[in-house]
């Protein structure tokens, strides 16, 4: 069994750099060993915190009073079937280590995800999605262990339920350790069709086009560097969670009064009635622009969904104080609640 270490301090582990001490901080190298060390605390009643990359996580900082338990798995597995990849992926391998990977073997799928920090196993748990693309078009089976019952099993795409930003593991929050994921890609040195408009205006092609997997993937690099979201210790805008909050998606009436509000505003009409709005465009246009300061947190001075602490310095509750700031403004001026996309530990908005 690894070893269980005292008052590991877990900024370091978190994209953000912030988090206060671990009561019990250990971690898991093999599927089994990671089985082994959440059933057991389990048994004992003991708090546990399953850590990934912690690239979408705000930390208190009064820390974790359980253990933390951080995911260090590895191992690719590659099969074929009915004509395509099967690529499954323990949770504890880095994701765009593995989108590197598919783009360089001709598998076409994950390309648009490039660049996203953190590990294969949180990738089901968010939907993780960027410039058209998101995990649920490509996920065939997720291997679970199930805290409730105590057995190790595959989740369907369907059983993953998922949705935007959202998957049934969030639906019910810790049931369920990720312990690999089977990606089914197609084997073609073309991308999917291009969905994102300001992919496609990068590219210099039209919506629904293919291109060269490098090409797309070079593309979305570009693309999250000039809006700090690829980690870089040099660019003090990457020390963050990613995006802060999730795009709105409103109903009919919702709609119509932002509408009323906002005339014009931009927006992606969705099935049913439904329209996905820009959080970043609500976001800078209640009077928060890049670079907005509260404290030593602050709004990336990239992109208006990010918020970051640009020296290392701000706590958790400085880092909320800028996004109850930010989603308050936000309702008051157009009438509609931004959602928080990172998991919150000891902290809540």
């Amino acid at each position: 069994m690894a070893d269980r270490l005292a008052g590991v301090a877990l900024a370091p582990y978190t994209t953000l750099r912030m988090g206060g001490p671990a009561r019990a901080f250990t971690q898991a190298r093999t599927q089994d060993e990671l089985i082994a060390i959440v059933a057991g605390a389990d048994r004992e009643g003991e708090p546990v915190l399953v850590l990934g990359g912690g690239s979408n996580l705000v930390i208190s900082d009064d820390g974790f009073d359980g253990l933390v338990v951080r995911v260090a798995t590895r191992g690719v597995e590659v099969a074929s079937r009915d004509g395509r990849v099967l690529v499954t992926v323990q949770a504890g391998e880095d994701w765009d280590a593995l989108v590197a990977r598919c783009v360089a073997e001709g598998w076409s799928g994950v390309e648009c995800l490039s660049g996203i920090p953190g590990l294969v196993g949180s990738t089901p748990i968010q939907n993780v999605g960027a410039y058209g693309q998101d995990v649920s078009q490509t996920v065939a089976a997720v291997r679970v262990y199930d805290r409730m019952t105590g057995e190790v099993g595959d989740l369907t795409a369907a059983e993953c339920g998922f949705a935007y930003r959202h998957s049934a593991f969030k639906h019910d929050p810790g049931r369920h350790v990720v312990l690999a994921v089977t990606y089914a890609l197609e084997r073609s040195p073309l991308s999917g069709p291009v969905a994102y408009r300001e992919l496609a205006v990068r590219l210099g092609v039209e919506i629904g086009e293919r291109v060269p997997l490098a090409e797309a993937r070079e593309a979305v690099l570009e693309l999250r560097r000039s809006k700090g979201m690829v980690l870089d210790p040099g660019d003090p805008d990457t020390r963050s969670a990613g995006s802060f909050f999730t795009n709105p998606v409103l109903g009919p009436d919702e709609a119509a009064a932002l509408a009323s509000r906002a005339p014009g505003h931009p927006r992606w009409d969705m099935p049913d009635g439904m329209v996905k709005v820009p959080a970043a465009w609500l976001i800078e246009n209640a009077g928060f622009p890049k670079g907005y300061e509260k404290g030593r947190a602050r709004i990336s001075t990239k992109h208006t969904l990010a918020l970051t602490n640009p020296t290392g310095e701000a706590g958790a509750d400085e880092l909320l104080a800028l996004a109850r700031e930010v989603r308050d403004g936000v309702h008051e001026k157009f009438g509609v609640w931004l959602v928080n996309e990172p998991v919150f530990v000891g902290v809540s908005l």
